[in-house]
């Protein structure tokens, strides 16, 4: 009777720590998305492109977001995740807000870099406190439920960004106290997470790997990992790094930083937009330099994440994914505002409420079926992950070429839907491929192609494409030019992840890892 109490207990406060978490992740989405519904007013105020919002909405945030992922994800596999979360919460949430204060293209560049360094904390600590409370068989479906913050969020943003802009703007038509309506919603949404944060430093923290069964001793030193793994990746400091692996490390580090600053140097005489190239050439040099670390430091970290062929074919056909879906996220409410002619108000109700009810429809279902289906056959949440990057096609096209405005409102819907059911199954498979200890990098890691090719390279494309061409529709439906690599990818992750999960403790001890 006391064991079922127990049980009962334990569930009850996983599921207390999973709404608590998605709460956050909302706020999360809310911070990061909201610049969408003021894209139009931040361009005509600090005198912008599309291909400018493109990067400020994407590449500013994107490269650092999965940048300092990467330590801050070795970190939460040996602190406080708990801790640590608050303290990343505090970060973006003042940063947010400070984006409310700029007064100038870099101003917001600087904020949004903030923005993305503190969310960087969130989901890897959140992936691992999520799979340390429930176990294998109910994981994707808590995941998915955690990752519905996405659309409930990026919903939020439209609506409250939305309401704060054109009331502060009709209550105030000449600002006030030198604020206007654009930047009276970046406060809004801002400081409230800094009171958040105080609610999350009060969950517990919980025994690595019990859901597993798996027995995780912490490492003696996690700060010093964490500095270690900040010297990897953070260029310069990625050739301090290099050098103390030996002078042939060095070598080949120099050579890729070489080969990676001629194709950023042709990108920019091609395009004549330095800081994305600056930005994204940074980031894949820095991701190099970190897998090549860890590869030398943690040989069977290594071995599950970057040797692991599944493994990249879920991570990069999720991550041009994302390249459709954050390309989407930031121009579908401009597109209504400019070419369908839609107040703020009105985006923001039908719109960011369609995207948030779609959103949070296909997530949770998607990873209901993905768990369902996983019973069945290993390869089972694969496939739901197929329908993320083939079902939004044709509604996509349909909804950014139709003049019909409640059409397009429908089949936005419908986009968030589909698009969304595939993000459960990916997190669940990318942590059913390692050990619980690696949970944290193999999220951080995961999160690099969501954001290095999703994020960043997804909202730049269609902004570019809508400058040079002068239509934002084209902009929008070149975004479609990824969809067969994803499939392919995800095909070839079919054939290969049941035999990758069925092997991970075996190949872990091959690698060196004492189980």
């Amino acid at each position: 009777m006391e064991r079922k109490k127990s049980v009962t207990s334990n569930r009850r406060y996983a599921n207390y720590v999973l709404f608590v978490l998605t709460i956050v992740y909302v706020l999360n989405f809310v911070d990061r998305q909201i610049l969408s519904i003021l894209a139009n007013d931040v361009k005509r105020d600090l005198h912008l492109t599309d291909a400018d919002i493109g990067f400020l909405f994407g590449t500013a945030f994107g490269v650092f977001y999965s940048l300092f992922g990467i330590p801050l994800g070795r970190l939460a596999d040996g602190w406080s995740r708990v801790k640590l979360m608050t303290i990343g919460l505090a970060l973006w949430s003042a940063m947010t807000a400070f984006s409310g204060l700029a007064r100038s293209g870099t101003q917001l560049t600087l904020a949004r870099i903030g923005v993305g360094v503190g969310e960087a904390t969130a989901s890897p600590c959140a992936y691992s406190l999520l799979s340390d409370y429930f176990p294998k068989e109910r994981r994707a479906t808590a995941l998915a439920i955690y990752s519905s913050g996405i659309f409930i969020g990026g919903g939020l943003s439209l609506f409250l960004g939305g309401a704060v802009a054109e009331h502060w703007n009709q209550a105030f038509p000449n600002g006030s106290w030198g604020i206007v309506g654009w930047q009276a919603a970046f406060l809004a949404v801002g400081l409230p997470g800094l009171v958040i944060a105080i609610w999350i430093a009060t969950l517990r923290e919980p025994l690595r790997g019990s859901a597993d069964g798996i027995a995780t001793v912490l490492p003696p030193h996690p700060f010093r990992d964490f500095l270690g793994e900040l010297v990897t990746i953070v260029p310069p400091l990625t050739l301090i790094g290099a050098a103390r692996r030996g002078p042939r490390a060095f070598a080949f580090n120099l050579i890729v930083l070489t080969a990676i600053s001629a194709v950023v140097y042709a990108l920019i005489a091609v395009t004549h937009t330095p800081a994305q190239w600056i930005a994204v050439g940074g980031g894949a040099y820095a991701v190099f330099s970190w897998g090549n670390a860890l590869r030398d430091r943690d040989p069977p970290a290594f071995r599950l994440i970057w040797g692991t062929p599944a493994f990249i074919y879920v991570a990069l056909g999720y991550g041009l994914i994302a390249f459709v879906s954050y390309g989407i996220s930031v121009f579908a409410a401009p597109y209504a505002e400019s070419v369908l002619h839609q107040s703020k108000t009105t985006i923001g109700l039908l719109l960011g409420g369609g995207a948030a009810a779609g959103g949070f429809i296909g997530i949770v279902s998607g990873g209901r079926i993905a768990d369902a289906w996983k019973e069945k056959k290993p390869w089972g949440r694969i496939p739901v992950i197929m329908v993320g990057a083939v079902a939004p096609v044709i509604p996509l096209i349909i909804a950014f070429t139709t003049p019909n405005v409640t059409l397009f409102y429908i089949l936005a819907f419908f986009l968030q839907m589909l698009g969304s059911s595939a993000l459960g199954a990916t997190a669940a498979t990318v942590q059913d491929l390692v050990l619980p200890r690696m949970r944290g990098t193999a999220t951080a890691t995961f999160f690099i192609a969501t954001t290095l090719i999703g994020l960043a390279l997804g909202p730049y494309m269609a902004g570019f494409v809508s400058t040079v061409t002068g239509s934002l529709r084209t902009g929008i439906l070149s975004l479609l030019v990824v969809a067969p690599f994803s499939t392919l990818l995800l095909i070839l992750a079919w054939r290969s992840v049941p035999a990758a999960e069925a092997s991970v403790i075996a190949r872990a001890r091959a690698a060196g890892e004492v189980i």
